[in-house]
Parts: structure tokens; sequence; C-alpha cells
């Protein structure tokens, strides 16, 4: 084993939101396994001052700061035949730093997080391609151009369009592609051309149990009222989560709040659009922003839910509160990957009507709910750590290198 060149969309530190909390601890594997270098592109200058972090666990490091904004990336990805969201993670000084980086040391793998960044890979380059596309993004993409104004429409099936081409093209060029779970890989594997298949393979998400364990942390005051506490956390910048909170705040609250007058419903997450800001004050709505530690917010709720529509992947927030034994309220969408079941370690319904009486059904048996929600914590302890989770990783990154067609 040599050295490993590890690429992230976003810097993987702090592991404070979805893609960090996975890029976080594959990078901190891959470290145990062999000299790792970092290359990572920061959203703000917050990104930019966890560079310290980085340089903590890499042999070298290049964190370059995103500064083109979405409507020029998306001029020149229009003008140059390209899927915005290449244009919009391109980066010309880490591009260079890779190719000097490649022909400067010893690099045996390039592991690949997002698929954005596969644009980096030198088509050159012989060693092993690990590409970690998480979900399928071009899917959602396609989801996004069915609702919604006409030209955003548009833009959205373009981008789901090019997006799928290049998904493909990436899957053919690297070594092995991961998802987050078996649904999204068989997803992805339905959607490519021609008879040959790549090394598709699934490799989850876990969770620290540990950190998430309810005995370490207090409620969260703001719970405490005399009506029962639904919870919501996220991004809440990210479109299906806005949906998902405007569904549940106008239509699933008032018909709780007319068994539980006082029921409140708490949205937990940074950078909340003007959207979910609107939702403050409304059928018991209120809207946190940013917490220092989501952990007290799912510990002091009675119920925590997930009405996602449009979902990919594993849903992080899932697992938290599922880790901190809290009875969960979950949309199908929003169970994918998952692995548990309906009943035994969460509650699943869809329609409006239909999650009101799910969470009716939970605030009215506070025994049942409890043991729903601690047979979720011994199904994640026991299933979703990451040491269990990870442990194929050695082979993915060190394992001999054979092409898809090799090893079929």
């Amino acid at each position: 084993m040599s050295e490993v060149l590890f690429l992230a969309h976003r810097v993987p530190f702090p592991p404070d939101r979805g893609d960090k909390i996975r890029s976080n601890h594959l990078l901190r594997r891959i470290a145990e396994i062999a000299p790792v270098h970092v290359g990572a592109l920061a959203d703000d200058a917050a990104d930019l001052a966890q560079e310290g972090a980085v340089a903590a666990i890499a042999t070298s490091h290049c964190i370059v700061r995103r500064s083109a904004p979405l409507p020029l990336a998306a001029l020149a990805a229009l003008g140059q035949g390209l899927p915005v969201s290449l244009a919009a993670f391109a980066s010309a000084k880490l591009q260079r730093w890779v190719h000097q980086l490649l022909e400067t040391r010893p690099i045996s793998a390039i592991f690949v997080f997002s698929g954005q960044m596969a644009q980096y890979v030198p088509p050159e380059f012989r060693g092993r391609v690990v590409m970690d596309f998480v979900d399928v993004d071009s899917a959602k993409f396609e989801a996004y151009s069915q609702t919604g104004a006409l030209p955003r429409r548009l833009l959205y099936a373009r981008e789901a369009r090019l997006l799928r081409r290049f998904e493909e093209l990436a899957a053919r060029r690297a070594t092995t592609s991961l998802f987050i779970s078996r649904e999204e890989r068989a997803l992805f594997e339905s959607r490519l051309t021609g008879s040959a298949r790549p090394d598709v393979r699934a490799l989850g998400n876990g969770i620290d149990t540990e950190l998430f364990d309810p005995a370490m942390v207090e409620p969260a005051p703001e719970l405490s009222g005399e009506g029962p506490g639904i919870v919501f956390t996220g991004q809440m910048d990210y479109p299906p989560n806005v949906t998902a909170v405007e569904l549940f705040a106008h239509e699933v609250m008032p018909r709780i709040r007319a068994v539980h007058p006082a029921a409140c419903f708490a949205i937990v997450g940074r950078a909340p659009t003007a959207a979910v800001r609107a939702l403050e004050g409304i059928n018991g709505t209120f809207v946190t922003g940013a917490v220092a530690d989501v952990r007290p917010w799912l510990a002091g709720a009675d119920l925590v839910t997930a009405p996602l529509l449009i979902a990919r992947g594993v849903q992080n927030k899932v697992l938290e509160a599922m880790a901190m034994a809290r009875p969960v309220l979950l949309t199908p969408a929003a169970a994918t990957g998952i692995g548990g079941a309906d009943g035994e370690h969460f509650a699943l319904a869809e329609a409006p009507l239909a999650l009101a009486d799910r969470a009716l059904a939970l605030l009215a048996d506070r025994a049942a709910a409890a043991a729903l929600g601690a047979a979720a914590r011994r199904f994640v302890v026991a299933e979703c750590g990451w040491d269990r989770v990870l442990a194929p990783l050695r082979e993915l990154i060190a394992g001999p290198l054979e092409s898809a067609a090799d090893a079929a």
C-alpha cells in the first residue's frame, strides 16, 4: 500500500451535516489504512477555518474556496454543455494540485467523495479509483423537474440528463463505485446503458452510538412545555427538508393540535430559508436555526419526524433520532436504506392524514412509543456502528487492482 488521495466536494470537518458526517468518517478510516492527501472545496470562511483539522489528519492538503456564484457556474455550464453540478465545483487551483501530487507522490488509490469530484481524476491515472456517489444525484434532479415553475423545471431536466450521463462515465472509469444503500445501488444499476456492468456496491452510513446516547445529555428546556414536542432536524436550506416541514406545519400539526392544543413543532437546523422562517408561530411551530448540539433537542422530543417526500440515500437525521431512543415517524422515502421495520423500529406513513394518525397514536400510548424508541436504539447499536459499516473499506482501498470485467 502506498498513499491515497481523498477528494471531497466539501471540507469534511466538522462532521455536523449529512455529507460531512460520512466524508469525515471515511477520511478518518482511510487515514488508518494509509497516508492520505486531502483535496477539498470550502463553501465559506467557516469551512476554511477547518484547515487545521484537515492538516492534523492529512500528509498534505489543498483546501480551495468555492468562489463562483451559482448563477455564474450555471452560465459556464450552459456554455460548455456541462452539468451545473460540475461547473459549481470546478477549480483550476485544485486541479493543478492534484496533477502535481500524482507526479510527486506514490499515490496508489484515489477516493472520490461525491460525483462532482470525479472531474479531478486524470484519465491517465492507473491506480485504484473508488467513487463514492453516496446517492443518485441525477434522479434527485429528475424529481425536482416534475414540480415548480417552468424555467426551473427545464433547468432541472437538463441537469438530470447531463448528470446521468456523467455519473455513468465516472462509474465506468472507477475501479469500484459506492452508494449509500442497496436501493440506491439498484436504482443506479437500472439506469446504466450497455451490457458491460461496472463494479457497483453499497456502503451504508453509520452512527456514533456512544455520542448519540440519551443518557449523555439533558433534554432541551424549550421542549418542556405543557404539550407534546415534535422535532424535525436537518439542513434547512435543503429543498426536500423545506418541503417536508411546510407539509408538517400546515397539514399535520392542525390535526395533532386538535387533540393536543399545546403541541409544538420544533424545526431544528442551520440556514433556514425565508419559507422556513415564515412557519414561525403557525400551528405551534418554532424555528431554532443553528444549534450547538442537536442531541438535547432529540432527547427532549416526544416524537421525531422526517416526513420527506423526496429523499436520496440514508438519512442521518433518522439514525441519530433512533440512536437517541426516540419514537420516529417517517415517510417511506425517509426510511429507505435504514433497514428496520415499520411498527418495530419506527412508524411509517405518507399522506398528511396518515402521518397525523400515526403521530396521535404514539402520543396517546407513551409506553408503546418508549418501546419503539428503545427498539430503535438496539437496532442501530447492533447494525449501524461505523466500525461495522466501514469494515469493507480496507479492501476497497488497498485490495488487488482488477477491472470489473476481470472480477466478473
